[in-house]
């Protein structure tokens, strides 16, 4: 029987995050969840701990000492996933951004349908985003398109952060490799499985901007991207990808 882990990165939710716990463990399909925190100073943490007993094994957290960046905390996810024998991981927000029913059909396009990257697109069909002012729809539509042009990878939604890995192309990609620690860290990672050959699917999502907590966009989180991506594109230049 697969294993599938939803990873839910956390700084300062505690509006959302046991709403969000919750309607995972609602979804059939057998999800776990792992929150990995960084020691929000909200009490995030310790309502995920308080949590842990209406849980057991089902329901897991990381706690690190600070905010050490979306990249990072993902990559502990996926270490602790290959670790702990998961065949399938899902990044999921923890602000209902992304709609946890969609679980359900990311993983069933990789586990029944055989993909081995699957991406919650908000742009496969359109633009399917909701309450966000047009200056952000329009930055995070372009950012997309300008990916595409500079690396040529044929994804719709190079910087979506609701993706579905299975086990296999977390093992081929050298996660001490990945360097973006914001949201570039979801066009590196899409990027390095692309070049190693592995099948991209997306599939329509409709994505819903927070209703509680703050964002945590930055200016710098955009430049990186922006400059982030040239440096990956060149780097892929002196790189095996065998």
């Amino acid at each position: 029987m697969s294993k599938p882990l939803v990873i839910v990165p956390t700084y300062n939710e505690k509006e959302n995050i046991s709403q969000i716990i919750k309607a995972v463990f609602v979804l059939e399909g057998g999800f776990h969840v792992l929150v990995i925190d960084d020691g929000s100073p909200d009490g995030t943490g310790q309502i995920v701990k308080d949590a842990l007993k209406d849980y057991p094994g089902k329901l897991h957290l990381i706690e690190r000492s600070g905010k050490l960046g979306l990249g990072t905390a993902y990559i502990a996810g996926f270490k602790w996933a290959q670790a702990n024998g998961y065949d399938f991981v899902i990044e999921m927000d923890a602000d209902f951004s992304h709609n946890p029913k969609d679980l359900v059909r990311l993983y069933a396009a990789a586990q029944q349908d055989g993909n081995e990257v699957v991406i919650g697109s908000r742009y496969i069909k359109g633009v399917n985003v909701v309450n966000w002012p047009m200056s952000r729809v329009l930055l995070s539509y372009f950012a997309s398109a300008y990916v595409r042009f500079i690396t040529g990878m044929p994804v719709q939604d190079a910087t979506a952060g609701f993706v579905c890995y299975r086990s296999s192309v977390l093992e081929k990609i050298d996660l001490s490799k990945i360097d973006f620690v914001g949201y570039a860290f979801q066009i590196e990672m899409k990027f390095t499985a692309w070049k190693y050959g592995f099948g991209i699917k997306e599939i329509p999502v409709i994505f819903t901007d927070r209703t509680a907590g703050e964002s945590k966009m930055s200016g710098g989180i955009i430049k990186e991207a922006v400059f982030g991506v040239i440096m990956l594109k060149l780097k892929s230049f002196f790189r095996k990808w065998n």
